[in-house]
């Protein structure tokens, strides 16, 4: 695991949309992983800037995004779905019928798993995929607990996470959902290169764990010590608490 810590969030972005930029331009048809939240939005906005300069084409990507709460379609602006559209899919020439998202609203949420994880199988499986990580070591919504889930599954929310993202609902008037469907540590284990992104001192606990910690369910991202090419870029704020000889 490459840990890389720069000055700021620009930077960071500036760093992490190269990497998606060359992946696409090498090759065309590239699978893409996508996170939702605030720590990949100015990676974005940058992958947006390079597409209106002509350096990009996102046309012909196939995209699968880490979850869905449940209980909210697509048009909700608190969707994920909804998320990447204003953040990144509606700014770009993405093809919406190679974008793949978790139905929070599917009348059977064991089949839309199986469905979703038979979906990423097809399309030869995701090039490079993008996450954050929650102030209690969460990667997509895989919640601390006593085991590693394989592949996409419905998870209950913890409150760590739910005081985290409740703002956006209460901005609106919304109650924030306490479920999600979620993609499984598997699934994004299987990934063929992972970039993780943590900014601010509210991830400082839960870089170090992932940093310096065992492999643990306890902290989900610690499972990332065991893939092959994960990149972490950490502003300073992030990376305050590892240590200085690491």
């Amino acid at each position: 695991m490459k840990v890389i810590v720069m000055d700021n969030a620009l930077e960071i972005s500036k760093a992490a949309s190269d990497i998606i930029i060359k992946q696409v331009n090498n090759k065309h048809g590239s699978v893409l992983g996508f996170a939702t939240g605030a720590s990949p939005v100015e990676t974005y906005k940058r992958i947006i800037e390079a597409y209106e300069r002509n350096e990009v084409s996102l046309k012909y990507i196939t995209t699968f995004n880490l979850d869905e709460y449940v209980g909210l379609d697509r048009e909700n602006v608190n969707s994920y779905f909804y998320f990447m559209k204003d953040n990144l899919f509606g700014k770009t020439d993405v093809d919406f019928s190679r974008v793949n998202f978790l139905s929070g609203t599917a009348e059977n949420m064991e089949a839309e798993c199986e469905r979703y994880s038979q979906k990423i199988k097809e399309s030869g499986g995701i090039d490079i995929q993008l996450l954050g990580i929650g102030t209690n070591g969460h990667i997509g919504f895989n919640e601390p607990g006593d085991k590693f889930a394989d592949g996409p599954f419905a998870v209950k929310l913890t409150q760590s996470t739910i005081d985290s993202n409740k703002k956006y609902f209460e901005a609106v008037g919304d109650t924030m959902p306490e479920y999600a469907l979620t993609m499984g540590i598997g699934d994004i284990m299987r990934s063929k290169k992972i970039i993780l992104i943590a900014t601010g001192e509210s991830k400082a606990k839960a870089v170090k764990e992932l940093v310096e910690g065992e492999v643990s369910p306890a902290c989900p991202a610690t499972i990332l010590k065991l893939h092959a090419d994960v990149t972490v870029f950490l502003d300073k704020e992030s990376a305050a608490l590892l240590s200085k000889d690491r």
